[in-house]
C-alpha cells in the first residue's frame, strides 16, 4: 500500500534528471533587411561596426541579431523561412554609408591581393610609453581606422506670403499652392550642399567661440571647410532632409611612398595625433547639436513675379567617431 502511494505521489514521480533544452536563441550570422523597398544582406560583424548614430536610426526599437526576436517581429517561426526586417530608412544612404565602411576598412587592413595600411604601421605599437602615454598597445587609433561620422536633420517651416493663395483648409490641411510651396522650399535648401555654412553662419551670428572650435578641430581632423555633405535627400511626403558626411579621421600618422627596396616608411605628426585623440570623446558617444535658422528663399520660377518665402529651419546635428 506504501510503494503503491510512493508511486503515485507527485513528487516521486518527477525525474532526477530533467531533460536538456536549449533555450538560448539563434544568433544571425547575416540580417536581411527591407529598407523602403530595396533589400540588403549584411552579416552581422558589418552591422555591430556601423555608427551608434545610424543603428538607432536603422532599428528604434533595438538591433535584431537572433532568430528568436526576427521571428516574433515578423510573425513567423520556420527557421527555413528566410527572415526579413522592415526598416524604415532611406537605402541610397545605407548603400552610402556600407560602401564608404568597406572601402575603409580594405584600405586599413588590406585584402587578399593588396596589403593594407596596419601592416606598414604595426612596429608603432611597440613605441616606447612616452610617445602615445602610458602603452602604445592601448590607443585604438593605431590599431583601428577610424571615421568621423556627421548627420544632420534638418525640418523645414515654409511661411507662405499673406496675400497669396497658399493656405490650409479648415483641418489645416494644405492646399496645393502652399504643398508647391514647401516642395520648392525643400529643393532650394538640398541645393546648399555645403556642411559648415548654416553652422558657421550661426557661430557669426551669436559669437559661439566653443562651436568654432568644433569646425576648426573637424576641419583639422579630416574635412575641409568648403566640404559637402556625401549624402543628402529629403525624406518621403515629410518637410525633413536628411544628410550625412564620412571622412577618414587623421591621426597624425604618415605613410610615405614606397622606398627603393619596397620599404613603406611611416612618420608621425604629435600635434596632429593629439587633435584627433581628443575626437576620441565621440567614439560610440554621439554628441548632438540642435538650433533654428532662419532664411528668405526666392521660390520663383521663370516667368513668375517675385515670391519670397520666409523659411524656418531646424538642425540637428550628430557627431560621432566609428573604429572599424
Amino acid at each position: 500500500m506504501a510503494a503503491a502511494t510512493m508511486s503515485s505521489s507527485p513528487i516521486t514521480q518527477v525525474s532526477q534528471f530533467p531533460a536538456q533544452t536549449n533555450l538560448q536563441p539563434q544568433l544571425l550570422t547575416r540580417l536581411l533587411l527591407d529598407l523602403r523597398g530595396r533589400r540588403f544582406s549584411v552579416d552581422r560583424e558589418t552591422i555591430m561596426n556601423l555608427p551608434e548614430s545610424v543603428l538607432l536610426c536603422l532599428f528604434p526599437n533595438g538591433l535584431v541579431l537572433s532568430r528568436q526576436s526576427v521571428a516574433l517581429s515578423d510573425g513567423g517561426d520556420n527557421e527555413e523561412d528566410e527572415e526579413v526586417y522592415g526598416v524604415d530608412f532611406d537605402p541610397d544612404c545605407f548603400a552610402y554609408v556600407l560602401s564608404f565602411f568597406r572601402n575603409a576598412s580594405d584600405t586599413f587592413y588590406g585584402t587578399a591581393a593588396t596589403p593594407g595600411l596596419f601592416q606598414a604601421q604595426q612596429h608603432l605599437l611597440d613605441g616606447s610609453p612616452s610617445d602615445f602615454g602610458p602603452s602604445a598597445s592601448q590607443n585604438p587609433l593605431l590599431t583601428k581606422q577610424a571615421i568621423i561620422v556627421l548627420r544632420e536633420e534638418l525640418e523645414y517651416f515654409a511661411i507662405p506670403p499673406k496675400e497669396g493663395e497658399a493656405g490650409t483648409d479648415e483641418n489645416g490641411i494644405a492646399n496645393e499652392a502652399l504643398l508647391e510651396i514647401k516642395r520648392r522650399c525643400g529643393k532650394n535648401i538640398m541645393e546648399k550642399r555645403n556642411i559648415f555654412t548654416a553652422l558657421q553662419r550661426n557661430v557669426h551670428k551669436e559669437n559661439n567661440i566653443a562651436e568654432q572650435h568644433l569646425i576648426d578641430m573637424l576641419c583639422m581632423s579630416g574635412f575641409n571647410r568648403d566640404d559637402e555633405w556625401g549624402f543628402r535627400a529629403i525624406e518621403p511626403s515629410r518637410c525633413c532632409i536628411s544628410s550625412i558626411a564620412l571622412v577618414l579621421l587623421k591621426t597624425g600618422i604618415i605613410h610615405h611612398p614606397a622606398g627603393p627596396n619596397g620599404e613603406r616608411p611611416v612618420t608621425i605628426d604629435y600635434n596632429q595625433m593629439a587633435t584627433a585623440q581628443k575626437l576620441l570623446l565621440f567614439w560610440r558617444k554621439p554628441a548632438r547639436k540642435c538650433w533654428w535658422d532662419g532664411l528668405e528663399v526666392d521660390v520663383t520660377q521663370t516667368g513668375e513675379p517675385a515670391q519670397n518665402v520666409k523659411l524656418w529651419a531646424r538642425r540637428v546635428w550628430t557627431l560621432e567617431l566609428s573604429l572599424v
